[in-house]
């Protein structure tokens, strides 16, 4: 999957554990993906396409092409 171009940021992984019983015993493997576009920007004049995080895309780190 890809990464974000502005903030690096990507998969993220760790476990999802199962608390049924008093210890923590049963662990499986799990990834949360960021929300990641494929969006056209403009960069310093020139309009490319580029993966983007939606919390660059908010926050205004990047001019997007209409």
């Amino acid at each position: 999957m890809a990464k974000c171009e502005i903030c690096e940021k990507g998969i993220l992984t760790g476990h999802r554990i199962s608390i049924t019983r008093s210890q923590v015993s049963r662990r499986a493997n799990r990834m949360w993906r960021s929300n990641i576009k494929k969006v056209q920007i403009n960069d310093g004049g020139h309009i490319r396409q580029a993966h983007v995080c939606t919390r660059c895309l908010r926050s205004g780190k990047v001019t997007r092409n209409i």
